[in-house]
């Protein structure tokens, strides 16, 4: 039995086009709302569909047409603690030290925040849960997540989710056989024209 996993990035918002790091409460842009309606035609009709309780992840499964999609807290972003809300390049200038460790060390965490050896343990752990499925699964999450969860799939460290890209409103899909998970692609996203349909339809709000 083959497990099919579809990881859905959230669309683009405010922080994603400053380089901040967002909140829970972070609303996903127009484009981003037409970025995730250019994905349903490419995503399995009867796969069940889960989201990080992020509410830009709510607004994305909305726009999948999937209001309804079950809240799952394994799939919510990495802790950003005291960075929460605050701009990347804004924080590097007051205090680069703290900004270079994020970016080069795994086992470094932000202040009150989670490391990304810490992400890639919780992803991992999610998707042992997730090798048993028989239905196709959307989660629809955040880059943190989809970098770790190919890492994961490939046998690669922590550090290696740097080297990976993940766009808004990617889609990204994994399959498990016999427990053990491959990456079939990554960070795919629709073509220009169907971005182009979704925003003039008005993607849902």
């Amino acid at each position: 039995m083959t497990a099919r996993l579809l990881l859905v990035r959230h669309g683009t918002t405010a922080a994603v086009r400053a380089a901040a790091f967002p909140g829970d409460d972070e609303p996903l842009d127009d484009r981003g709302r037409a970025e995730a309606a250019a994905l349903v035609p490419h995503l399995p009709a009867r796969a069940a569909v889960r989201r990080s309780p992020a509410r830009r992840c709510a607004e994305t499964a909305a726009a999948l047409g999937r209001p309804d999609a079950a809240e799952d807290p394994g799939l919510r972003e990495a802790s950003f603690g005291d960075w929460t809300g605050r701009v990347l390049a804004d924080l590097h200038a007051e205090d680069p030290e703290p900004v270079v460790a994020w970016m080069t060390d795994p086992a470094f965490a932000p202040p009150g925040g989670e490391s990304l050896e810490a992400l890639t343990a919780r992803v991992g752990a999610w998707l042992a849960e997730r090798a048993a499925d028989e239905r196709p699964l959307v989660a629809v999450t955040h880059g943190g997540v989809v970098r770790a969860a190919i890492a994961v799939a490939l046998g690669a460290p922590a550090g290696a989710a740097w080297r990976i890209d993940v766009a808004p409103g990617s889609l990204t899909e994994l399959h498990a056989h016999d427990g053990r998970w491959r990456m079939v692609r990554a960070n795919w996203t629709p073509p220009r024209d169907e971005l182009r349909a979704a925003r003039a339809a008005g993607a849902p709000a």
